[in-house]
């Protein structure tokens, strides 16, 4: 029985819900209501009345119950990107005169002023395009205004032209300059039609502040709108004063300096940057390494193979590493004795240090990422960068899921790192930030709904005391109740199940609770194999630890040991954290590690070609309004 019972729930593992020391209704955290439907038990019964899921229904015939097909509880899903539409600057209200005579001054060059019945023909003519909030702020900054900002009696100021140089740059931070480009008038003209002339610079005058604005805007918060991709992503979208960006720009001093202000200065956007910098920066690429598809050497196999893993090897490691095993590298000779050569390639790369070649390592040795693709993810994690908080803070945990692994920074240092098991591509984990409140001792599983309806749901029907011999408690409107006395081709909308604290339990010793509206956690587990395997996109959603304790005892500023003793006393226990602890869930195929240099990972769950087509809607539409 035992056997049986831990091989069940093992395959359950992983599974994610919010589950506090008195569990809930499932009502409170359900994603649908059940297809109605139903067959005889054969178990025996007994009555609970009024209870929701059993005794609700209907009578149906035998046939119809047993036809019908269990329900299923959708993941969310991915989005055509819909990406900000731009509007017509309302240009028929800008630059209100103030009436000094018949002759109007508008703020325009000595050489252009005109009358006002000539201003208000050519004004509403002005089309400029700009996203929502951009063309918003314009309107509001130059509501009133007898002066311009980028223009002045010999065409475009000194300021315009600087705030051009940053803008025609906007590559080297990972913006697209054509999102930015506008028409700029020549410096020669014909002076004989100033009407033409004059709208030409007013047109460039709302134009640069749009450009500007968009650009800020960007470089603060982003082009692409995270939660448009997709239901696994969740942020609050930065605002952004721009007004009052604009009332800065008018009066600086260095206006360039002031735009340049604006983009993220955190540790890690910096290092981005300047592997941005590098990477295009490259003028020759080293020829690709060719290994054949399938080929797995492990320790003291003799392989054609090894030529090419060495090749790889001195392309792909560092000068350090190089150094340190010059000696073999420079005398191969087709043997096989390079595991220690083989084991530190892998521990430099992040991979499984255990001297076998085989899918991870060859991905890596083969080139895995071009230079254009490495260039591609810079910029993905530059953009997916500015939806964080421009400063992290000295303290957090990160996740990052195409890495499985999560690092623990405290006084603005990382701590330590561990191998983690995220969602499977079935199963995602979000990409969101929050809060660790929370710590808790040999936890309860409450069984989220989505694994009772599309994995529980099919076993119960046709063998209703199945969660009854598996140890779960069952709930059907707050009273406990036996598993088969529940209607599981009712509704179950009011029915939760849980797992008492066992040493089968899925969640282990402990779990770290951010609490959120994904019921997505950190957590100890008994399946431990796992954090073996280089690819560990397994679990149903929830973020399973390799070393639970440690960052439990780093979150609640305790030593290991008081959290073993937590532990020991066998009671189900919400310790709470001193201090709020930020988490971020996060999703970057580029980032970072502790030493500056960026490691770069595989698309797990294929998020970064969203981002493409995200990239790309936008531009589409950006530069359809300019042309």
């Amino acid at each position: 029985m035992k056997t049986i019972r831990t091989v069940a729930i093992v395959a359950l593992m992983g599974s994610c819900a919010i589950a506090t020391m008195d569990v809930r209704p499932a009502s409170a955290i359900t994603l649908m209501d059940f297809i109605r439907g139903g067959r005889k038990r054969t178990a025996p019964e007994q009555a609970y009345p009024g209870q929701p899921g059993y005794g609700m229904m209907a009578p149906q015939r035998l046939e119809d119950r047993s036809a019908a097909k269990p329900p299923r509880v959708s993941s969310p899903r991915y989005y055509t990107y819909k990406p900000e539409q731009m509007r017509k600057i309302a240009t028929d209200r800008l630059l209100d005169p103030v009436v000094t005579g018949s002759v109007q001054n508008y703020g325009l060059p000595p050489m252009l002023r005109i009358p006002l019945a000539d201003a208000r023909q050519f004004l509403p003519q002005v089309e400029v395009r700009a996203p929502a909030d951009v063309a918003k702020a314009v309107e509001a900054f130059y509501a009133g205004r007898t002066d311009f900002v980028w223009i002045d009696g010999n065409g475009l100021n000194a300021r315009a032209r600087s705030a051009l140089t940053v803008l025609a740059d906007a590559a080297r931070i990972g913006l697209d300059p054509q999102d930015y480009a506008i028409a700029v008038p020549a410096d020669n003209f014909d002076r004989a039609d100033t009407v033409t002339r004059e709208k030409d610079l007013v047109r460039f005058e709302i134009a640069m502040s749009a450009a500007v604005l968009t650009y800020v805007q960007d470089t603060v918060r982003g082009r692409i709108d995270p939660n448009k991709i997709s239901g696994y992503h969740d942020f609050k979208r930065k605002s952004v004063d721009l007004v009052s960006f604009l009332d800065k720009a008018a009066t600086s001093a260095d206006v360039a300096a002031l735009i340049e202000e604006q983009t993220p200065k955190s540790p890690q956007f910096l290092v981005l940057k300047q592997e941005l910098e590098r990477l295009r920066a490259e003028t020759v690429a080293a020829p690709r390494v060719e290994i054949a598809p399938g080929t797995l050497l492990k320790p003291g196999d003799n392989n054609p193979e090894l030529a090419n893993i060495v090749s790889g090897i001195k392309q792909k490691a560092s000068e350090a590493l190089k150094a340190e095993h010059a000696v073999v590298l420079a005398g191969y000779q087709g043997t096989p004795e390079l595991v220690s050569l083989v084991e530190a390639f892998q521990k430099e790369q992040g991979l499984k240090a255990d001297g076998v070649v085989g899918q991870a390592s060859i991905r890596v040795l083969t080139g895995g990422d071009t230079t254009s693709s490495k260039i591609n993810k810079i910029e993905i994690a530059m953009e997916q960068a500015r939806w964080l908080p421009k400063d992290l803070g000295s303290r957090y945990v990160f996740i990052n899921q195409p890495a499985f692994m999560a690092y623990y920074t405290d006084h603005g240092a990382e701590q330590f790192s561990m191998r983690v098991v995220v969602g499977s591509k079935a199963n995602q984990t979000y990409f969101f930030q929050d809060e660790i409140q929370t710590v808790e001792v040999n936890p309860y599983w409450g069984v989220p709904q989505s694994i009772i309806v599309n994995e529980m749901l099919p076993k119960l029907r046709s063998d209703p005391s199945y969660l009854d011999r598996m140890g779960y408690q069952v709930e059907v409107g707050g009273r406990v109740v036996p598993s088969y006395a529940v209607d599981w081709y009712g509704s179950t909308n009011s029915v939760a199940v849980r797992q008492p604290p066992s040493s089968d339990n899925a969640l282990g010793e402990l779990k770290i609770l951010f609490p959120n509206s994904h019921a997505i956690y950190m957590h100890d587990t008994p399946s431990k194999s796992f954090f073996k395997r280089d690819q560990r996109a397994l679990s149903h959603g929830c973020v399973r630890l390799a070393d639970p304790r440690r960052m439990a005892a780093a979150v609640l500023g305790i030593s290991m040991d008081d959290v073993g003793r937590e532990i020991a006393q066998g009671h189900n226990r919400a310790l709470p954290v001193p201090q709020k602890v930020p988490v971020y869930v996060s999703y970057f195929t580029a980032w970072p590690n502790k030493d500056g240099k960026v490691e770069y990972f595989n698309d797990v769950y294929d998020r970064d070609m969203y981002m493409n087509r995200a990239f790309e809607a936008t531009r589409k539409v950006r530069q359809q309004a300019e042309g």
